[in-house]
């Protein structure tokens, strides 16, 4: 359900091009804390477990409404809960199978 890459820097980088790479993909707006999900149908919150990331109990997350159904789940569905490498939605049931979010995280 995730969408998302890495193209992490060690600290010990030598390599110029690789740092320059590194930072205009930043700037450019290429990160890897993002992705996207679907609502679980006939529930009342949906979990979405990310590996190797480094969301976290401190993190923020932000939801993009990507279908219309979403849209409409927007008033009764919000970020119950982060934790490392997940975080918990709680949303209105209904048997829509369409409620698709795109996410980002920061922190």
């Amino acid at each position: 359900m995730t969408a998302s890459y890495s193209n992490k820097v060690s600290p010990y980088e030598a390599h110029p091009r690789r740092i320059a790479n590194a930072i205009n993909n930043v700037i450019d707006g290429r990160t890897d804390n993002y992705g996207t999900c679907t609502l679980t149908a006939s529930t009342v919150q949906t979990v979405v477990t990310l590996a190797n990331t480094q969301v976290s109990e401190n993190s923020t997350v932000i939801l993009t409404a990507r279908t219309a159904n979403a849209a409409a789940a927007l008033a009764t569905t919000y970020v119950s809960d982060t934790s490392n490498g997940s975080f918990t939605l709680a949303h209105a049931s209904n048997s829509q199978t369409d409620r698709i979010f795109s996410y980002a995280w920061i922190g």
